[in-house]
């Protein structure tokens, strides 16, 4: 399983970069990465309401803490800090967007 060399976050442009230890680079957005928490209030909020979270446009990762070798945990400018992105997780959300679902990847076209 690839791991990032290389995790860089653009606060001005809501962007996280990461640069995977097989070439790959990977951005995705802070309003997208916001509303694809794993924790489980944003879980069953997902289950219970059957839809994504509704997140404000300019929510910013204020702070990016590495949980071992295993991910990481995203601190976000509303106060949101429960959730743990694994490396899994991330490149999954890379996946999505290499399949063309762009939705997924939290970009939009143009």
């Amino acid at each position: 399983m690839p791991h990032p060399d290389n995790i860089t976050n653009q606060t001005a442009s809501a962007l996280l970069h990461i640069d995977w230890d097989d070439g790959v680079r990977q951005s995705l957005t802070h309003t997208f990465l916001r509303s694809r928490c794993q924790c489980a209030d944003c879980k069953r909020w997902r289950k219970d309401f059957n839809s994504e979270l509704i997140v404000a446009d300019d929510i910013r990762l204020t702070e990016i803490r590495l949980v071992g070798q295993y991910g990481m945990q995203l601190i976000f400018s509303d106060g949101h800090d429960r959730g743990i992105y694994p490396w899994p997780y991330l490149r999954e959300l890379l996946c999505a967007d290499m399949t063309g679902d762009i939705a997924a990847a939290g970009k939009t076209p143009g």
